[in-house]
């Protein structure tokens, strides 16, 4: 069931699962990550240490990942961070960037590390990284994200913890990976689909879903997970922003000023949320 409640800066809907727990408040003094249009100077402008990894994924598997340390004195959380259908772009970096600048040791894997993509690793070519992402095995994705998680854990820089956050096909991929990781401890999706309802007993940790009111096929994947999450008195928080559309976090200049309003929402939510259940 989806219920209207009042929003801190903009009309939403929100859907919050019957939990043992209260939802997360925003953090009203997080930032926001920037958009598409402003990633390279982002990333240009960040004092945050930056770097390429190659981890080990399996018997004659690999992949390459983008790193960034926060600054700070205490070992960080670990948020895993899948790329959109358009492969590791700028604009991915920049929100690894954004979530260190929050706190987090963020890591973004490049799922197409092996497909010999024009323009990679800095800047994929998108008809190029669509077709290659739509091709992409599933159990592969996931080992490949739970064996940089371990590597990522291991840093010494990093907490014991780890969470996953996915925009679009990435926002899919976070919601399945609650599905298959056990030891998972947090997932934020960025409007992606919702695995069919019969996946979801597996699921432990808790879920955030944030997505456009204007975006009628993911959306249309909600009210069943919420109602087979609820059934099984699990954590999902959907909240969908009126007039934002698909992708509003990376298309900001987008919809007359809703997806750059529904930007500065959500990303409080998600920072709150990791730092709730993976800690500060």
């Amino acid at each position: 069931m989806i219920r209207p409640v009042k929003s801190l800066a903009l009309p939403l809907l929100a859907v919050a699962a019957c939990v043992s727990a209260p939802a997360p408040a925003p953090d009203e003094h997080a930032g926001h990550a920037p958009g598409a249009s402003n990633a390279s100077v982002a990333l240009s402008a960040s004092p945050r240490h930056g770097e390429w990894i190659t981890v080990s994924t399996g018997p004659g598997d690999s992949v390459r990942a983008w790193v960034v340390y926060p600054e700070r004195r205490t070992k960080a959380p670990v948020v895993i961070v899948v790329h959109e259908i358009y492969g590791l772009t700028p604009w991915i970096r920049s929100v690894a960037d954004q979530l260190a600048a929050d706190g987090f040791l963020a890591v973004a894997p490049d799922f197409l590390t092996t497909k010999n993509i024009p323009g990679a690793p800095l800047d994929p070519e998108p008809q190029a990284a669509t077709a290659a992402v739509r091709a992409l095995n599933a159990d592969d994705v996931h080992r490949q994200i739970s064996a940089v998680a371990r590597h990522a854990m291991a840093l010494p820089a990093a907490a014991a913890k780890y969470g996953i956050v996915g925009f679009c096909w990435g926002g899919g991929v976070s919601f399945e990976h609650a599905v298959r990781a056990p030891t998972l401890g947090a997932a934020v999706v960025y409007y992606g689909a919702s695995p069919a309802p019969a996946r979801l007993g597996s699921v432990s940790a808790p879920v955030l879903g944030l997505y456009g009111a204007d975006d009628a096929r993911v959306n249309a994947t909600i009210p069943p997970a919420d109602s087979a999450m609820i059934e099984m008195s699990k954590v999902y928080r959907p909240i969908l922003y009126e007039g934002a559309g698909h992708g509003f976090l990376r298309q900001q200049d987008g919809r007359e000023g809703k997806n750059l309003a529904a930007a500065r929402a959500a990303w409080p939510e998600t920072v709150s949320w990791f730092r709730t259940y993976l800690g500060r």
